[in-house]
């Protein structure tokens, strides 16, 4: 295909629309006058992107009330999407991640004739193996973030394509702390603690109180440790309301977006599961991870669980290789030792860090590819398999 193809995308919260973004980087590669639609946020519109609906939109929290409310909204988008793109049919549609929204929007559009990819492989192999099925019917081809992945679903007769990890090949092997610590006006000396309550105002309510809490302990046993939190810009006021509710005021340094460089500058951090975990131990930094939900989506998640890890850092490693702290065990106090417990190490116990760098280190080196070429790529051939 020596023309560009039209290509509609989905990606849904920030995690997405960096992954989405780093997608059509390659696509416009190999295609410079693309210019893919559909719904989106600000990295793809970045690059030309034209989004009928902000992925904000798409951004729900758990399985329960969280989503009952929204649900009217999403099928409403959900289903003038999909009659738009019959319609006005594009060669390609990739659904990136948000794989609630997307699966059932690729099922149709594939059941009509259009190519459709998956980018970033539901998690089977942690949780939900019924999904299975329903990627089946859904996909022509996936593109996998993680090495095992392509042969789980060979396995069951679904085409798939490893392109490592876009993050792992952004963020680099040895970050670089001191230009961090500069461009967020905090010095070499300090000592840092980065609080990542999620980039969702869902997870934001449910997470950012103990965080904060736990934080608040924290500066008891260490009055000068610095207190750096990265916000999406909608959820910066409510983040400082709930940080001053919690007695720390001008204690906590928020800024908007810089999720990279807090983590380049921080000792430590507590964070909500999810994939900043993998960015963060991607940064090779020692984390807490924490996560509170509600009640029933707790119980339905549990149910499905099929690995006794929920942080990406340690199903990735096959191993608790950071806490984890989930639901009724993220107290304060208990969020509160654990980050105690990595901060006292670089003092203490620094080999247990050096460990934890190696770990990370070789999880960064397995991860690395050129996503974007080896994902437009494996678009190309979907869209010309003789080529």
């Amino acid at each position: 295909m020596t023309v560009s193809p039209r290509v509609a995308m989905v990606a849904g919260e920030t995690s997405g629309d960096l992954l989405a973004g780093l997608l059509i980087d390659g696509m416009q590669a190999h295609w410079p006058g693309l210019t893919p639609c559909g719904i989106g946020g600000p990295q793809m519109a970045r690059r030309g992107f034209d989004a009928w609906w902000p992925s904000e939109k798409l951004a729900v929290h758990g399985y329960s009330m969280e989503v009952l409310r929204r649900l009217r909204e999403l099928l409403g988008i959900r289903k003038q999407l999909r009659e738009r793109l019959l319609k006005d049919r594009p060669d390609v549609f990739i659904g990136v991640d948000a794989p609630d929204f997307n699966l059932g929007l690729e099922a149709d559009l594939r059941a009509a004739g259009i190519k459709t990819v998956h980018f970033v492989c539901p998690s089977i192999w942690a949780w939900r193996a019924d999904r299975i099925e329903k990627i089946r019917r859904s996909v022509d081809h996936v593109l996998c973030i993680f090495p095992f992945e392509p042969d789980l679903l060979a396995q069951h007769g679904i085409a798939a394509t490893y392109v490592g990890h876009p993050l792992a090949g952004v963020i680099p092997m040895v970050p670089d702390r001191a230009a961090a610590r500069a461009q967020l006006g905090l010095q070499e000396s300090d000592e840092v603690l980065a609080i990542l309550p999620g980039s969702r105002s869902s997870e934001v309510e449910y997470i950012a109180q103990p965080f904060f809490r736990a934080a608040a302990l924290i500066r008891q046993a260490r009055p000068a440790i610095k207190l750096v939190v990265p916000a999406v810009p909608a959820l910066r006021d409510r983040i400082a309301q709930i940080a001053n509710a919690c007695g720390l005021g001008e204690a906590v340094q928020i800024v908007e977006g810089q999720s990279h460089a807090v983590l380049a500058a921080c000792d430590a951090t507590l964070i909500a599961s999810g994939t900043a975990t993998l960015e963060a131990a991607l940064f090779k930094r020692p984390m807490v991870i924490g996560y509170h939900m509600h009640p029933l989506s707790w119980w339905l998640m549990r149910r499905k669980q099929l690995q006794p890890w929920v942080g990406l850092p340690n199903i990735l490693c096959r191993d608790f290789v950071v806490p984890e702290l989930i639901q009724d065990a993220a107290t304060p106090q208990a969020l509160c030792d654990a980050a105690l417990a990595w901060l006292d190490a670089r003092h203490n116990n620094p080999q247990k860090i050096a460990a934890l760098e190696q770990r990370f280190a070789a999880l960064h080196e397995s991860l690395r590819r050129n996503t974007p070429q080896l994902a437009a790529d494996a678009i190309q051939k979907i869209l010309s398999p003789a080529a």
